[in-house]
């Protein structure tokens, strides 16, 4: 079964940190991430860590901090709702199986993060019955299937005014990771959207498929009960529709079709399975929106799980040269990496096959001849975020920041002579990455000497964010 991230190695922002600060009034007690937010932004709901600061057990992994809709809840269960609720789960045999179904579904996620924290109850900590409604009402926000939570939503929402219809859900379905953005359209066109959510799981999708041509099914199975899960938190959050964009790993493998199912069934759309070109044109979309037109010409790499992509243009948002190579951090791992940490022969066979797949690169896309070269996607932030030295993954800290040469080839060093346990252990590297991030790292550095690249500016955006632009745009 797949789980979330563990919570202390999920992203914080700072601004976040502070948001939930005054939100509360104290200090949060337990670490958390934001996994949805309001209209205006701010968190709306967060999840805990299964210990507090003090060790003791935390039992809520979805808390509810947005005041409005604290209070909202607040005026509902002031009028008996959670005994009436009750005596429903004595007479509805449908409500009483889908709150226990949640019940069970909501231990299993907390045990995630610790598997002693399985044992603690479900909603609430409890495991039978209804107790709090904002737990409820938490849980469905984050992507809970959980009906007491649906009851409350049909009688609080809108819980702002001026909540903006168009909202829309992108979800990158990679090799690597599945991942998940919900948006609200800005006031006029040329306005930012307000992000809503945005979520990442390591579920390895793409595992040998290089080898076997196929998409395993114990990979599968994990991956679609991600995907059931960031499509019921887009529709809970208000997403009018949701776009599926699969690169790399299904774009190869046979059986794509049982994947494509799937996603007609859970997000009631078609899947997109993105050919490496559209994947490198959304890579730059997402990578260069926003940036000042003067720093152009523009080079981005999109360093995937099978697959890299490098793309050029002249002007933000508009590619011109794209380029889509098999050549990832999944699938180089498995060809070339042998023992744990990889051994000389291991980094030399890996270098040799990337220098191959670049020099062919080089023939074809002008990387050399960009002003700013842009890298993007899970390697490169999470090296910068080494580079940088920070203890918690904070995106703001790493969004648009340069990477220098120098940096990117200390982090590769430093990570080559670890073993795959003492990667997974660093705070900012999210479980399922630090086995394939030495072979993605190579991928950049060989690129950026390759190409007399000094340094790169590390975007948080990228094919998931062109994605949702897309969308919003059309």
């Amino acid at each position: 079964m797949s789980t979330p991230l563990p919570t202390a190695q999920r992203e914080l922002r700072a601004a976040d940190l502070e948001a939930v600060r005054d939100q509360l009034r104290r200090e949060p007690t337990t670490p958390f991430t934001v996994v949805a937010r309001c209209h205006g932004g701010h968190p709306l709901v967060i999840r805990n860590a299964p210990l507090d600061a003090a060790g003791a057990p935390f039992p809520t992994t979805y808390w509810l901090t947005c005041p409005d809709a604290v209070r909202a809840i607040s005026r509902v269960e002031s009028h008996g709702w959670i005994g009436h609720l009750n005596e429903r789960m004595d007479s509805d045999e449908a409500f009483r199986s889908g709150v226990e179904a949640a019940h069970a579904a909501y231990a299993v996620d907390r045990a995630g993060d610790l598997a002693a924290a399985g044992e603690w109850g479900g909603v609430a900590g409890t495991r039978v019955g209804i107790k709090c409604l904002h737990a409820h009402y938490a849980y469905r926000l984050a992507g809970g299937d959980d009906p007491a939570g649906a009851w409350i939503a049909e009688r609080i929402e809108p819980v702002h005014a001026g909540q903006r219809s168009g909202r829309v859900a992108a979800i990158d379905q990679g090799t690597n990771s599945i991942r998940l953005l919900v948006v609200e359209p800005g006031t006029t066109r040329d306005a930012a959207a307000t992000e809503l959510a945005r979520d990442m799981v390591i579920t390895r999708l793409g595992r040998d498929v290089d080898r076997t041509g196929r998409l395993g099914d114990e990979a599968l199975a994990r991956t679609l009960e991600v995907l059931a899960r960031f499509t019921r938190r887009a529709r809970a959050l208000g997403a009018e529709r949701i776009r599926v964009g699969a690169t790399s790993a299904v774009r190869d493998a046979e059986n794509r079709d049982d994947y494509a199912a799937a996603v007609r069934e859970l997000a009631g759309s078609e899947l997109e399975i993105v050919t490496g070109e559209q994947e490198a044109a959304l890579s730059f979309l997402g990578g260069t929106h926003g940036l000042d037109p003067s720093w152009g010409p523009f080079a981005v790499q999109d360093i995937g799980g099978g697959s890299t992509e490098f793309v050029t243009g002249a002007m933000p948002g508009r590619a011109e040269v794209a380029r889509s190579t098999r050549m990832g951090s999944v699938r180089m791992t498995e060809r070339h990496i042998r023992h744990d940490p990889p051994d000389g022969p291991d980094l030399d066979a890996l270098r040799a096959d990337v220098d191959r797949v670049l020099d062919d690169v080089a023939t074809s896309v002008p990387v050399a001849e960009s002003r700013t070269f842009v890298a993007v996607a899970g390697t490169a932030t999470t090296l910068q975020a080494l580079a940088l030295g920070l203890d918690r993954y904070d995106p703001d800290r790493i969004h648009r920041t340069w990477l220098t040469l120098a940096k990117a080839e200390q982090t590769l060093g430093d990570l080559a002579a670890m073993t795959d346990v003492e990667r997974a252990a660093l705070p900012v590297m999210a479980p399922g990455r630090g086995d394939v991030i030495v072979a993605g790292a190579v991928i950049l550095v060989r690129t950026m000497r390759r190409f007399g690249i000094d340094r790169a500016l590390v975007s948080e955006t990228d094919i998931l964010d062109g994605l949702a632009l897309e969308m919003l745009a059309g």
